[in-house]
């Protein structure tokens, strides 16, 4: 998992969303729009990172299409303690933390 998380936040330009996206499904699960309103980024942006995290095991879906939510799978939330070293090693910032 530690490979994995420095692959897709770590090591990627698109690095600080998928953080951001993480913290904010550690907070409660959303769709997509719910999302990318809450964090202020493109819908289309929002789904990109949502696809690669969910193909990568970091989250999973419930419901269908436009309504369907985003959750951290059992094995990211295991993991958050990773994610935070990652962010601090890499000196990412998050403004929502």
């Amino acid at each position: 998992m530690r490979q994995l998380l420095w692959w897709l936040v770590g090591g990627t330009r698109g690095g600080k969303n998928r953080l951001r996206i993480i913290r904010a499904l550690n907070e409660r699960p959303v769709n997509t729009n719910q999302l990318s309103n809450e964090l202020d980024l493109n819908y289309k942006t929002v789904q990109h990172h949502l696809e690669m995290l969910t193909e990568n095991g970091v989250l999973t879906t419930s419901g269908e299409e436009y309504g369907k939510l985003f959750f951290l799978t059992p094995k990211m939330d295991d993991n958050l303690d990773l994610l935070d070293d990652i962010a601090e090693q890499t000196d990412i910032e998050d403004e929502d933390a």
